[in-house]
């Protein structure tokens, strides 16, 4: 069976909850089936950088009374050089790398399935509308979250750094070290070792949780209240061209590289609030950001 030589084209970017593509290479995958169509809405987890969670949805192969309609139990990045199909962590190269065609891969159930999933075979993707909404208020939410820490911690660099989108020192650019967005939620680690005590941050702004995040919430409660658009720019219509997330903010427009989703506008939040913690890891102060958005309404 020939494998896939160009890359999956995505239609989540602009929005869209439901796709009809084609099958291009469908094979075992543990327990699953491992379906790659020429073109989906459903948005893959990346094992890179695995912040969104793929979406939940179906996938209808054939039509008419012979059609098979499947849950989509994950979905993920894969890659192949045209020897193989490498899934999730065993991709060995970067996204984008020369001869290689990156796809996302639709694991569905290998029996529930049986062969209607064939190369050629017409399938209709349709995506769970309210998990994908939920998962890009999370994301925005995450966005604006990461954006109000930085401005909040601009007092504690002693010496210049390079700058977020908005201008201040990218303390999240620096020091995260995980994020995971949830259904309007989302969870971001930071790690303030020694290196970044050299660049010159003082930890110190940490002793006081409580009054660093009432200034986080007061700049997160001045963006929700502008009910600034939001939008995602795109070089391409594939998997691996670049998209950036933009968001028309008071202070001048905020753009960030994302491959994510996203909310259309802030007047869909009702209100974006974080919670701090810390402790201390193998000498090491972390501290965790949990970012949670209330919908409108």
């Amino acid at each position: 069976m020939s494998l896939p030589t160009t890359h999956t084209r995505v239609t989540y970017p602009t929005g869209a909850l439901r796709s009809t593509g084609t099958v291009v290479n469908s094979e075992p995958f543990g327990q699953h089936l491992a379906v790659v169509l020429d073109e989906t809405a459903c948005h893959p987890v990346d094992a890179v950088w695995p912040d969104q969670p793929a979406d939940r949805g179906t996938i209808r192969f054939g039509d008419g009374e012979r059609a098979v309609v499947v849950d989509i139990a994950d979905c993920i990045v894969g890659a192949t050089d045209g020897s193989a199909l490498f899934i999730g962590d065993a991709v060995p190269v970067k996204k984008g790398s020369e001869g290689w065609a990156f796809l996302a891969v639709h694991l569905v159930d290998a029996a529930a399935v049986g062969s209607a999933a064939v190369p050629g075979a017409t399938a209709q993707v349709d995506i769970d509308a309210p998990t994908r909404h939920a998962l890009s208020a999370g994301h925005t939410g995450c966005h604006l979250a990461s954006l109000a820490l930085n401005a909040a911690l601009t007092s504690a660099w002693r010496k210049e750094v390079a700058p977020d989108a908005l201008g201040a020192p990218n303390f999240d650019g620096l020091a995260c070290e995980s994020s995971r967005i949830a259904p309007h939620a989302s969870t971001d680690r930071y790690r303030i070792g020694k290196s970044l005590r050299k660049k010159g941050f003082d930890p110190a702004v940490f002793d006081d949780l409580d009054g660093l995040t009432a200034r986080i919430d007061e700049i997160l409660t001045g963006w929700v209240d502008s009910g600034a658009d939001v939008r995602i720019d795109r070089e391409g219509d594939f998997l691996t061209d670049r998209r950036s997330w933009h968001c028309a903010l008071p202070g001048g427009p905020a753009v960030l590289p994302c491959g994510g989703t996203h909310a259309r506008s802030l007047t869909e939040f009702s209100t974006i609030a974080v919670w701090l913690e810390r402790e201390e890891v193998e000498g090491a102060l972390v501290v965790s950001m949990v970012t949670t958005v209330v919908p409108a309404g």
